[in-house]
């Protein structure tokens, strides 16, 4: 997919972890905002945004500024002096945010949603977007299975009577192997219950890895005990519409590549995902 190219009507959904601010972070926020700007996105979705007062300034609303974005940030845990938490930006008017916190969430480790609502145009009724980090351990899938029926619970309690598709993107911190990634994939049960949503690279991609920890990052090694060459995060959209709104019309992995000076934007790639959602006329 040309990242430059989009249909009419679609939407540009990006979410990445920032990695907060470790390593030259100064650095890496410069190639997060450039590559933004170069993307175009809509919707950006972020985790492990960090705000350290006197030493880092808001991740999210320095990078809200410099694309003349409005944002919603939400705290997620204190962490070194400061916060960590999750934000998400858009050029369309935020109405307003949510945030939750999620099963096995604790002071240390905060596990959130952040729901923003979106005034998406003329023509398009508000929408909803969600952003999450899930544990990361590589044995806490169980933990991981109660945070993703909570985040359709989430999904589940935004659902307006116009039926405008629901974007949750995020860093699961699993494979697509996983029961819990299966199960928003509608391919097994949890909790005496099936859901399905749209998985946007694996609908654009069905025979392609799209790797976001990856083992030639060298900021990955910092956490090598997590096995490398994975998909851990993901655009999930609610099922599509007759009229064609939900419908994915390509992604892409993003934020992939270093700088002259072998400088990554972060220690995971990011999910870009057009998605339609304007209804064609029957």
């Amino acid at each position: 997919m040309s990242v430059d190219a989009r249909a009419a009507g679609d939407l540009r959904f990006v979410t990445l972890n920032l990695w907060g601010d470790n390593g030259p972070h100064e650095r890496r926020l410069e190639l997060v905002g450039a590559e933004l700007e170069r993307l175009a996105p809509d919707v950006v979705a972020l985790q492990e945004v960090r705000e350290v007062p006197g030493r880092v300034a808001n991740q999210a609303a320095t990078l809200a500024a410099r694309l003349a974005f409005g944002h919603a940030f939400a705290p997620a845990t204190e962490w070194g002096g400061g916060l960590e938490g999750l934000a998400v930006l858009s050029r369309f008017p935020v109405l307003r945010s949510t945030h939750r916190r999620l099963p096995h969430a604790t002071d240390t480790e905060g596990r959130i949603v952040l729901s923003v609502e979106l005034a998406c145009g003329a023509g398009s009724a508000p929408a909803w977007v969600h952003t999450t980090h899930l544990s990361y351990r590589q044995h806490e899938g169980r933990q991981r299975e109660d945070q993703v029926m909570a985040l359709h619970e989430e999904v589940v309690a935004h659902l307006g009577a116009n039926e405008v598709p629901q974007v949750l993107m995020g860093d699961f911190n699993t494979v697509p192997e996983s029961d819990e990634i299966r199960w928003l994939g509608g391919l097994t049960t949890l909790g005496d219950r099936r859901v399905f949503y749209q998985d946007a690279w694996a609908t654009a991609h069905p025979e392609l890895p799209g790797i976001t920890w990856a083992r030639e990052n060298p900021y990955r090694a910092r956490m090598g005990w997590l096995r490398p060459d994975r998909r851990i995060d993901y655009v999930f959209v609610t099922p599509p519409r007759g009229d064609g709104r939900g419908a994915i019309h390509g992604a892409a992995v993003v934020f992939a590549h270093p700088d002259d000076g072998g400088v990554y934007p972060s220690d995971h790639y990011g999910v870009l995902a057009d998605v339609q959602f304007h209804g064609k006329a029957p």
